[in-house]
């Protein structure tokens, strides 16, 4: 699955465009979702360390490597205040 990704930096991430629709098929899924971000903001504060995000915008289903530093009821937030919201996010390893 994670190999049509393309490999965008996090600079990148700030000017894409997001759809409204869930990219995710099924309620559990979803509920990993919710578990790997909880992870992940974790250990990026504790850690500073990089996550993979596997996400989608408008145009085509993008990867990139960051720290998660702060996670809302509908958005993820990385370095310098920029977003990807959860429902656009297929999966953080």
């Amino acid at each position: 699955m994670t190999a049509n990704f393309q490999i965008i930096d996090k600079e990148e991430v700030g000017s894409l465009s997001f759809p409204n629709q869930e990219v995710l098929g099924d309620a559990h899924q979803i509920l990993q979702r919710k578990t790997d971000l909880e992870r992940a903001l974790t250990l990026g504060n504790l850690e500073h360390l990089k996550m993979k995000i596997y996400f989608e915008d408008d145009v085509s289903a993008r990867v990139v490597e960051t720290t998660v530093w702060g996670v809302t009821s509908d958005r993820i937030i990385l370095k310098q205040g920029v977003v990807i919201p959860i429902n656009r996010i297929h999966k953080i390893i």
